[in-house]
């Protein structure tokens, strides 16, 4: 393109390729241990494969670091190995104990639970969309989700989608038929 006799190259691709960021995924305990067992292994690993990739960006919290104490040594090592950040383990804030008290409250699971509620309460804080985990009972089911999203929205924090690695891994767009 010709301008007063300066002549400019405008890149189309650099013009309408915005940049994309990478999807931030909460992990819970459920799913590190799932990199060790037997039925949930594949799906699991590919997860960590396309993290590796660039696909994803992973984080969890001083939660699932807690209840990984008690773990087998290579459950807890994959732990080390993978949030060697800092800012890769989040921590349970007031603002997230608050949130979790009052999942309780409204009785999206019981006291027993707690800290499946402060899982939620931790990435909703963090304002993270995606909470990923194996545990279909207490987190990974709509009735659940239903329930700490309508608490959420009541107090002001956005919807979290609680999902399992297989809604992820199997998300390719270029398989599309």
């Amino acid at each position: 393109m010709m301008h007063s006799g300066v002549e400019f190259r405008i890149s189309v691709t650099t013009m309408f390729s915005p940049t994309v960021k990478i999807p931030t995924l909460y992990l819970d305990t459920s799913v590190i241990g799932g990199y060790f067992d037997a039925e949930w292994m594949a799906d699991t690993r590919e997860l960590w494969t396309q993290a590796r990739a660039g696909r994803w960006h992973v984080l969890t919290s001083i939660v699932t670091e807690r209840e990984l104490q008690a773990a087998p040594e290579n459950v807890r090592m994959l732990f080390r190995d993978t949030f060697q950040s800092a800012n890769d383990l989040l921590m349970a804030t007031e603002e997230a104990e608050d949130l979790a008290q009052e999942y309780l409250r409204a009785g999206v699971v019981s006291r027993k639970f707690a800290d499946d509620a402060l899982h939620v309460a931790i990435c909703s804080t963090h304002r993270i969309n995606h909470l990923v985990s194996w545990n279909f009972k207490h987190l990974v089911n709509v009735r659940r989700e239903a329930g700490f999203n309508a608490v959420n929205l009541l107090q002001g924090y956005p919807s979290v989608s609680i999902v399992n690695p297989k809604e992820l891994i199997y998300g390719d767009t270029d398989d599309i038929s």
